[in-house]
Order: C-alpha cells, then structure tokens, then sequence
C-alpha cells in the first residue's frame, strides 16, 4: 500500500468509529448485558474492519460493522453460556428531549413499560425491533445481520409489536384488594 492509501484508509475506519462506536457499543451492550465486553466486542469490530478495503465495503459500511459486532458477541455468549439480562436499572436510563420534568418522568415511564415489555419478547423477536427502531435498518438489512429471511425479520417484527400493543393495551395488572 502507498503511503497516501493508508492514509486515505486510516481517516475512512476514523470515521467509521467516530460514527459508529456509539450505536455499536449499546448494541453489543444490549446482547450481551455488559458495557465492558460490548466494549471489546466493538473494539475487536473495528479492528477488523482495518484489514477491510473501503471498495468491498462501499455502501454497506453499517450493515458489516453491525454484522460483525453482532457474531463477535454471540461468539462471547457462546463462550459464556450464559445470557445475562438488563438490569432495571439499565431499563430506566434514558435521556429524555423534553423540557418539562412531569413530561420527562412520564416519558421514562412508559419507555421503561415498553422496554421491560420488550423485554419479555423472545429473543429473536427483541433483536429484530432492536435493529429497527434502535438502529434504523431496513428489513434486508436486518435480514443479513440476522441471518433471517426478509419476510421472517418482517413477522418477528409485527408479531413482537402485535404483542407490546396488546399489553399495552390491557394495562397493568389489577391489584388484588385486602
């Protein structure tokens, strides 16, 4: 490689990073339940996105990052046997645009209803609404990532929303009065 090249290849994985690290990381984190071997996980993505060539990666960048991040950690749960949960704690952070503290304390509470309602999802069905919404992709993307087909990432999706509108919808359980 001439000296140009590897620069111009040096400032494309810089980009990549500065705009894919964060989505990256939270996805990993997401499937892994742990922020310090999501971190690895991203790290280990980038590094091999190095030995990519941006011409073999033109126009899919974000589909073989999350691709890769997302094999990389299922290799660390497989090695782990295990899967681990969030913790509530975790379902409760989130930021929050609204201005007013009422609204912002309404608004955590019903995304903590729907990711803990999420939550219940099989997994498949988790990862797909994960990708979706969390993520952006479309359903072939979603479907190459997840090695799904087109029309399975499109089921899950329905189905696992089908299901948070339903519970939604029926609201919490009554309490039982002594």
């Amino acid at each position: 490689m001439t000296d140009q090249r590897i620069e111009v290849n040096a400032a494309w994985v810089r980009s990549a990073v500065e705009r894919f690290e964060g989505p990256l990381t939270l996805y990993a984190s997401r499937m892994l339940g742990d922020s310090e071997a999501a971190r690895d996980v991203v790290q280990d993505t980038f590094l091999r996105l190095c030995g990519q060539s941006r011409e073999t990666l033109d126009g899919r960048l974000a589909e073989w990052l999350f691709t890769v991040c997302r094999n990389r950690a299922l290799d660390v749960l497989r090695k782990e046997s295990r899967m681990t949960q969030l913790s509530e704690e975790q379902v409760l952070v989130r930021t929050s645009d609204d201005p007013g503290p009422p609204d912002i304390i309404e608004r955590r509470e019903s995304t903590a209803q729907v990711l803990g309602l999420l939550e219940s999802l099989p997994k498949n069905q988790r990862e797909v609404i994960r990708l979706k919404f969390q993520n952006g992709f479309s359903y072939q993307e979603i479907a190459r990532i997840s090695g799904h087909s087109v029309g399975n990432v499109g089921y899950l999706i329905h189905v696992g929303l089908k299901t948070i509108r339903g519970q939604l919808a029926d609201g919490p359980p009554a309490k039982a009065q002594a």
